[in-house]
């Protein structure tokens, strides 16, 4: 057997392997626009709270009032909800495209490992709604989003445990300056989902 045929069967070989341990037809574009959806998102927020020229300063009783944080709430769950349809549509075409099954074991343990800390932290972040919090919820979410993605990496590409490294600390920052946190969602949820969008895209849906 000649050279680039041992190569060319290695790499098939590798091929089905890695489709059989781990989900690659993760759409980039569904990225970019998780991210440009999020800055949408961030700016609505941001003009619903710093109305008056006051910058960036915390202002929690304004916050505190349900007339401003129940849109916010809002806006947070259009945004969710519209990356996440955005996802899957874009997810299943690239998959269809590949000529593979978007719904099978692989996918299947994806999607549990990512659930238990998106639930968690979709219960703790109620909770911390409830009791007034509202300061720390920004750094929850990115916390709680990072660990699902890290935890989720090992059934996909390695890309996304580094965006979840990214979003975690920068959820951390974000307990630090409680008054900032619409900085670090831009950042997070949106610079990032974008670059990574970008990234995945030219690497792996080309």
């Amino acid at each position: 057997m000649k050279e680039n045929e041992i190569y060319t069967e290695l790499n098939s070989i590798r091929s089905l392997m890695e489709r059989s341990t781990k989900f690659i037809s993760l759409s980039g574009l569904s990225g970019i626009m998780a991210g440009v959806y999020a800055l949408i998102g961030a700016w609505i927020g941001y003009k619903m709270v710093y109305t008056d020229g006051s910058g960036m300063r915390f202002r929690d009783v304004y916050v505190n009032d349900p007339l401003v944080w129940l849109p916010l709430f809002l806006v947070a769950v259009v945004v969710l909800v519209l990356s996440l349809a955005t996802g899957i549509l874009l997810t299943i075409r690239q998959a269809r495209k590949r000529g593979e099954n978007y719904w099978n074991p692989v996918s299947k343990r994806l999607l549990v490992s990512m659930a238990f800390p998106l639930i968690t932290g979709g219960i703790f972040i109620l909770i911390l709604i409830c009791k007034g919090h509202y300061g720390i919820i920004a750094s929850a979410c990115l916390v709680f989003y990072g660990l699902s993605l890290v935890a989720g990496s090992q059934f996909t590409f390695t890309d996304v445990k580094w965006l979840g490294l990214c979003q975690i600390i920068l959820g951390l920052l974000a307990a630090l300056f409680p008054g900032y946190g619409i900085i670090f969602w831009v950042i997070g949820f949106g610079l990032l989902h974008i670059l990574y969008g970008s990234i995945m895209h030219f690497k792996y849906n080309q």
